[in-house]
């Protein structure tokens, strides 16, 4: 079965008031979207999914072929609507699960996506915890859940979470789920 990640990188940031928007903010040279990315592909995954939406990203000359990007056209309608776009992605490739991150947060390790990736297959949702704390992400929805995922608003998996509790299972994972959503967030992440 392919293994499948997907990574959303569609929001607007609008809590970024910084001069570009927070994903095309580089720290050394590399942008924050790869450096999200870049993690992502060294998991090992078949196939990595950027879903873009507000701002157009272009993916390096160095990015391995098993990366490709898909727009979400309804990205302004939430981050559903992206995990949407990441499923129909997954199912086009024949997986049963996807992996899901987000662009914003380079604190997530290779060794967590590859923790939540290859979690127990009994397991609906996969989240990974980091010092004991869920972080949430990465977090692997398997294909029972799909249909019943909002398909719009700023929600994921956590309405089924509290409705099923028993479908979680957390990985301890290296690293950390922290975002950068501000630029003081950046500017903390610039002075570690």
């Amino acid at each position: 079965m392919p293994r499948v990640a997907a990574l959303l990188a569609a929001g607007a940031g609008s809590r970024f008031h910084g001069s570009t928007h927070k994903l095309l903010v580089t720290v050394g040279a590399t942008p924050l979207w790869e450096r999200s990315l870049s993690r992502a592909v060294a998991a090992g995954f078949d196939h990595v999914v950027v879903i873009t939406g507000a701002v157009p990203l272009v993916l390096p000359d160095d990015t391995p072929d098993c990366v490709t990007i898909r727009h979400n056209p309804r990205w302004a309608d939430g981050q559903a609507s992206s995990v949407q776009v990441a499923i129909e992605a997954a199912r086009g490739f024949g997986a049963t699960a996807v992996t899901i991150g987000l662009a914003d947060q380079p604190f997530i390790t290779t060794q967590a996506w590859q923790a939540v990736a290859s979690a127990d297959d009994e397991c609906h949702i996969v989240v990974a915890e980091y010092e004991g704390r869920p972080g949430p992400h990465p977090v692997r929805l398997d294909e029972h859940v799909w249909p019943l995922l909002p398909t719009d608003g700023d929600e994921g998996a956590r309405s089924l979470l509290e409705l099923h509790p028993e479908w979680l299972c957390r990985v301890a994972c290296l690293g950390s789920g922290e975002d950068i959503d501000t630029v003081e967030d950046l500017d903390r992440w610039k002075s570690c």
